[in-house]
């Protein structure tokens, strides 16, 4: 298994989260990163570094092998970078318009919902 930065979550833990969990946990990642993008450059890159872990250890779990969530998951990653690491040049994609995307996730996830 890769050198995730999450380690516990890498260990088992994260694969025990709803889809919901997980992607509200990287919109987590993500506002963190949309604050700080052009406020300090150090936090950033770890808010940004960690939101790429929680991307990969999402797509590492088996759950989303054989689903179009995989695709999805991917496809917000790709946007993801686009708009931390390439000034939304590829997609016109900006971290704060992608901080309205993981708050769904996060609120259903807050309200139990069930996306199984």
């Amino acid at each position: 298994m890769p050198n995730f930065i999450h380690k516990d979550l890498a260990a088992g833990r994260w694969f025990g989260l709803s889809i919901l969990e997980q992607l509200g946990n990287i919109g987590s990642e993500v506002s963190r990163a949309a604050k700080w993008q052009s406020r300090n450059p150090e936090i950033f890159a770890g808010a940004v570094d960690r939101s790429l872990d929680l991307f990969d250890l999402t797509l590492a779990d088996p759950r989303w092998f054989q689903t179009g969530r995989r695709y999805e998951i991917a496809r917000a990653r790709e946007v993801f970078c686009d708009a931390a690491l390439n000034q939304g040049a590829e997609y016109g994609s900006q971290l704060k318009d992608l901080q309205s995307y993981f708050d769904q996730f996060a609120l259903a996830a807050r309200n139990k919902a069930d996306l199984s």
